[in-house]
């Protein structure tokens, strides 16, 4: 009963929107609850860890995880060598949300991919951070890399957001895409609520406190995803990252809802052509992608 009240907002028209908005949300919606419905059926293939292989790049001088000199390098045969990508899934889900964007990002080159699952008994997101660091170490050990780049949907880009931003993660992390992540904190998260991490997620959390903190020379360039039709993020702007010191591009996506997200190909486009970005030149931004 306590998920379905909190995934209850994907199913509510509330009657102030714009009305302009009234048949773009009827559509979401039904989109929704078909990528529900359809992520209900692969939700148990995702359960268990992915089986990793080793894969090294060939490291430079130096120890290991120091290999390519950035994403621009490139191996014997021409091809580029990017930074691994990890994928890092929201509250009450697992790695088989990112199928279809794994797919996407293996097809048009990606060689390291990486899903994490964190069990939906974690009840502290600033555990769960510790714990990816943990991850992302030993990837940067097994792979020669230096650097990844992280792309978290929902819970996932705050759990990621508080790696690199508190505990030094941008040292490693390079880029950092978050889709659909209540950086300033939702109110569709109960106060009452029974679990820890979801009261973390309120907007007056001490959580959400923490990351307004000054953040003076975080290295991580962050590319945040965020829909108006998003009903799990109210209010909806709560999904924009407006933080002044960190290097922040704001894409605001119309048409889809918080489950599109991370298997909509408009979505999967505009999270290829961030991590195929350059180097961030420590300006801010915003876009606007109209998704059919």
């Amino acid at each position: 009963m306590k998920v379905l009240s909190f995934l209850s907002p994907l199913l509510r028209t509330p009657c102030t929107l714009p009305a302009r908005l009234s048949s773009a949300l009827v559509r979401a919606t039904v989109l929704e609850l078909a990528i529900l419905a359809g992520h209900i059926l692969i939700h148990p293939s995702g359960i268990t860890p992915e089986r990793r292989a080793a894969t090294p790049v060939p490291a430079g001088p130096g120890q290991p995880g120091t290999g390519p000199a950035g994403p621009a390098a490139r191996l014997a045969d021409g091809a580029t060598v990017r930074p691994p990508v990890v994928l890092l899934h929201g509250f009450i889900d697992n790695r088989s949300v990112f199928v279809l964007l794994r797919r996407s990002l293996a097809r048009h080159g990606w060689r390291h991919l990486e899903s994490l699952n964190y069990s939906p008994l974690t009840c502290d997101i600033r555990t769960a951070a510790e714990l990816l660091g943990r991850h992302v170490e030993e990837i940067c050990v097994r792979t020669g890399h230096r650097e990844v780049d992280i792309v978290g949907h929902s819970l996932g880009g705050l759990i990621a957001r508080y790696y690199v931003q508190r505990l030094g993660g941008d040292q490693r992390v390079r880029i950092l895409v978050t889709l659909g992540t209540p950086h300033g904190g939702t109110s569709v998260a109960p106060r009452a609520s029974a679990h820890p991490i979801v009261r973390q997620m309120r907007g007056g959390s001490d959580l959400i406190a923490e990351l307004r903190r000054p953040a003076p020379g975080c290295r991580t360039r962050f590319v945040n995803f965020w829909s108006e039709l998003d009903r799990v993020m109210v209010p909806v702007e709560t999904a924009r990252m407006d933080h002044p010191d960190l290097d922040v591009v704001n894409v605001r996506l119309t048409g889809i809802g918080h489950l599109a997200l991370p298997v909509h190909p408009a979505v999967a486009n505009g999270v290829r052509e961030a991590l195929e970005s350059p180097e961030s030149g420590g300006t801010s931004g915003s876009g606007t992608v109209s998704v059919a």
